[in-house]
């Protein structure tokens, strides 16, 4: 038994008719009546009674034709449900992201994806880079959103925006009074930072940028989250160099600064290599980065990003 006998069936018990149940399937007539000939001897019951002028359904027929319906149905909905799937319309994307994407970017990313695929669920995960490309590689997560650099090469990437770096200083900072500064003039500062296992590319980037300015930040205090950092700025404990978006983080006692010679961080995607000369992430990665170009798009026709 196959859908096209189904669809045949259904075909003559709404025509009534070997005729033009045949036209309506793109069929000849004989063909049409050999296929419900075939379906009776399956079954083993007649399900039509044959007369001159119409043809009607057996009891067997009736009952045949409710179920032929529900399952044409369901394989209509399951070719449109792949077909979407395809499309990356529907399904699940598990999406993994630093800490402080939070602040910056991902919920107008994720809002903006859930309205044009209600279709797909999606699950955040907050993951250091490390435990991104480990995710991703074990298939926990589906697409992971970082800074660079990424260093697996069994994982694809795609920068999606750019942020400076900038100071966070206590309010009652001399530094606070001005309006721009260098990177030069915190070389006397104490500093409170995350350790580098937790994020050993933010943590060179800055290292970097402070050597490159003839001084190596005096690291006076660490803590895990961003927001704990931030309360030990305004503590008076030391300086910050967070990047730009944790400046939506606003705290009682905390400034930030624009740095003239501040570098810019890069935030990419990154998802699983595919296979072939070239390869593509999978349909609900490629929407999901699709829809992040054109939010992250409009954020940068604004100035921010």
């Amino acid at each position: 038994m196959e859908l096209r006998h189904l669809r045949h069936f259904v075909a003559l018990a709404e025509e009534e008719h070997f005729g033009r149940a045949a036209e309506r399937v793109f069929v000849v007539q004989q063909a049409l009546s050999n296929s419900i000939r075939n379906l009776e001897d399956e079954l083993g019951v007649a399900l039509v009674l044959r007369t001159t002028r119409r043809v009607q359904l057996t009891p067997a027929g009736r009952e045949f034709l409710l179920g032929a319906r529900e399952t044409l149905a369901l394989a209509d909905q399951t070719v449109e449900r792949t077909r979407r799937a395809a499309r990356g319309e529907v399904g699940h994307l598990t999406v993994g992201f630093v800490s402080g994407l939070a602040f910056g970017g991902l919920p107008e990313i994720v809002r903006t994806f859930r309205a044009a695929f209600p279709g797909v669920s999606v699950d955040l995960r907050e993951l250091t880079a490390q435990e991104q490309e480990a995710a991703l590689r074990g298939g926990m997560i589906g697409v992971g959103l970082l800074l660079l650099p990424v260093r697996d090469p069994t994982l694809d990437s795609r920068a999606l925006w750019r942020e400076p770096l900038l100071a966070a200083l206590p309010a009652g900072h001399p530094l606070a009074a001005r309006g721009r500064l260098k990177i030069a003039d915190l070389a006397g500062e104490p500093f409170v930072f995350f350790p580098r296992h937790l994020r050993a590319t933010y943590f060179d980037q800055v290292m970097r940028w402070c050597a490159s300015a003839g001084f190596t930040p005096h690291v006076v205090q660490e803590a895990i989250e961003i927001p704990t950092l931030l309360s030990l700025v305004a503590a008076g404990i030391g300086v910050f160099l967070p990047i730009e978006f944790f400046s939506r983080l606003a705290l009682p006692g905390v400034v930030y600064r624009p740095v003239e010679d501040a570098p810019v961080i890069e935030i990419v995607a990154a998802w699983p290599r595919g296979v072939g000369a070239a390869p593509q992430p999978d349909p609900l990665v490629d929407a999901f980065l699709q829809v992040a170009g054109e939010v992250l798009g409009e954020r940068r026709g604004t100035g921010a990003g």
